[in-house]
């Protein structure tokens, strides 16, 4: 009786069977999602931090750039103006005999010539020569500011340019077709041209100095005999200044007959401590009458006819002080360190010729000769007094 039933029940626990089937599957559908959603935020998590990884390097990447070593800032009163062209460190500087450029050498493969004229302008111009495939450490002028020469860093030998002036002022600048042949087994401390313009010298670290023609030949080979050379310069005039070890500095007139084997006076000494701890570098106005030395970063102003120290500049460049010359007026000392070259007016100079003239006077007999001399002493005190030196 129970048999019709049967189809019924089975029936019954079939679709109870399918919506168990659906429920679980709905279920396992749930769980797999929940587990994807906990795993997929440290994906995300993830690439969040990557991006902002990368957006912290881009950051500091422009941070590194703006941070990049600016140029070295200076000021003071007697500060005349600052060359600022070249995109490396200045190694040398030279003044044409005539006055009116100013050459200077760089690690950025070029030679620039200023104009002095400009120099108290807002604005320096400069005309740019390119040092192909090398970089110069020394620089000079011919005597006939016709041309120019540099020591090649690379090429451990002299290029000659030779200067073509324009009909608007400005220069071409065209190096010789070949360098001079690579003599010096050491390194060269010094270059320099005669006044005369025939020959040329140039200076090595061991004992060796070469004299050479225009057309890079050497005429003749020195041997100083010493243990080794510093410096070596052809000289311009009868008196040199010299830096010791000893912590001083001497005026020297080398005017003297050498065939009496007269040796050259003493004219002047002063104290320079620095020179005791390092390097120096001096130069000596044209008149004589002022002595510059540098040490580091500093420069340090004598009146030789006293020996006194009357100026000091601090922290003038951010590197070591290269090279350091007087213009050939007396009235500029520049110096080169780094990217840029700073000029002083010589307040030193300026007083020494007040000091020249005052005492000029006193034995001046005729009155042409007094008024002659009230003239060069009236423009130095005038010139003291426009740049707020002059003592009362």
């Amino acid at each position: 009786m129970d048999l019709p039933q049967m189809p019924e029940l089975m029936g019954l626990s079939l679709l109870v069977g399918l919506l168990a089937l659906v429920a679980t599957a709905a279920v396992a559908r749930g769980w797999l999602r929940t587990e994807e959603d906990k795993a997929s935020p440290p994906v995300r998590q993830k690439a969040n931090e990557s991006k902002k990884s990368g957006s912290k390097k881009q950051k500091q990447n422009q941070r590194v750039r703006k941070e990049k070593p600016q140029q070295h800032t200076f000021t003071h009163r007697l500060l005349a103006a600052a060359l600022k062209s070249h995109s490396g460190n200045i190694s040398c500087m030279d003044f044409s005999s005539n006055g009116k450029y100013l050459a200077t050498c760089a690690d950025d493969r070029t030679v620039r010539i200023w104009s002095t004229k400009d120099f108290l302008q807002r604005e320096h111009r400069s005309m740019r020569a390119n040092v192909e495939l090398d970089h110069a450490t020394l620089v000079r002028f011919s005597p006939d500011c016709r041309a120019f020469i540099v020591w090649l860093a690379n090429g451990d030998t002299l290029r000659v340019f030779k200067m073509t002036k324009r009909e608007d002022g400005s220069f071409t600048f065209t190096a010789t077709p070949e360098d001079f042949p690579k003599k010096h087994k050491a390194p060269v401390v010094n270059i320099g041209i005669a006044d005369t313009g025939k020959f040329i010298m140039t200076a090595s670290s061991d004992t060796t100095i070469l004299i050479w023609n225009l057309k890079g030949q050497v005429l003749s080979t020195i041997n100083t005999n010493q243990m080794n050379n510093t410096h070596a310069v052809i000289s311009p005039c009868s008196r040199m200044a010299s830096v010791s070890k000893d912590g001083t500095w001497k005026l020297w007139d080398t005017d003297v007959e050498y065939k009496k084997q007269q040796d050259p006076y003493l004219l002047r000494t002063g104290r320079f401590e620095e020179a005791c701890t390092m390097p120096c570098r001096l130069a000596l106005s044209p008149d004589t009458h002022v002595l510059a030395l540098a040490s580091g970063t500093s420069i340090h102003l004598f009146n030789t006819r006293r020996g006194e120290k009357e100026e000091c500049f601090e922290s003038v460049h951010g590197e070591c002080i290269a090279d350091l010359t007087f213009d050939i007026t007396g009235r500029f000392l520049a110096s080169c360190g780094d990217r840029a070259v700073r000029l002083f007016h010589n307040t030193p100079g300026h007083r020494a010729v007040v000091e020249e003239m005052q005492g000029l006077l006193k034995r001046a007999t005729s009155e042409s000769t007094r008024q002659r001399l009230q003239q060069q002493l009236t423009q130095a005190q005038e010139a003291l007094k426009s740049l707020g030196a002059l003592k009362k």
